[in-house]
């Protein structure tokens, strides 16, 4: 067997075509920049993206059914509560994926004057270009220095009888 071909079933349930099916459609990734970016409130977000109201309603009661944003109230009055839409965990742990996206347009896409919003490092005030790192020896991570390993989810496919079946 091809090595290449050792995981080849992997497409079968694999995280990122999970991931992609919650997070992967356009809407939706911008409603997340936005919320890192600290927007919060229904109105901020539609006005900001100019999305409209029932797209951004039906993304965000999904980002929230799936837990990467709770749905917190605030303020309001006696006639009706507001609510603000707050990054859980679970959303967080997806900036590094946006920070990624944002990096690869202001490189491949950016006009001559270069990126539209940088990222300042609030610990030492510079401007940073995050990078993916192997957390064992600090080596930067690129698409030729990894490769895919079965993990604990691996499932082996079924080995096919005699007669093909």
């Amino acid at each position: 067997m091809a090595d290449t071909d050792r995981l080849a079933h992997r497409f079968d349930g694999d995280s990122v075509s999970r991931a992609l099916d919650l997070v992967g459609e356009r809407w939706t990734m911008l409603i997340l920049r936005e919320a890192f970016f600290g927007v919060r409130r229904y109105g901020q977000f539609a006005s900001n993206l100019g999305i409209p109201r029932p797209t951004l309603s039906s993304r965000l009661a999904k980002l929230v059914e799936y837990g990467l944003l709770d749905r917190v109230p605030y303020g309001g009055g006696p006639v009706r509560q507001d609510f603000e839409y707050r990054l859980t965990a679970a959303g967080r742990d997806l900036f590094p994926a946006i920070v990624v996206l944002m990096r690869w347009g202001d490189t491949h896409l950016a006009g001559p004057q270069g990126a539209p919003i940088v990222l300042t490092h609030e610990s030492c005030g510079n401007l940073t270009q995050p990078r993916l790192t192997c957390e064992h020896c600090g080596e930067e991570i690129t698409a030729y220095n990894v490769h895919p390993d079965p993990g604990p989810s691996f499932v082996n496919p079924s080995p096919l009888t005699r007669d093909g079946a």
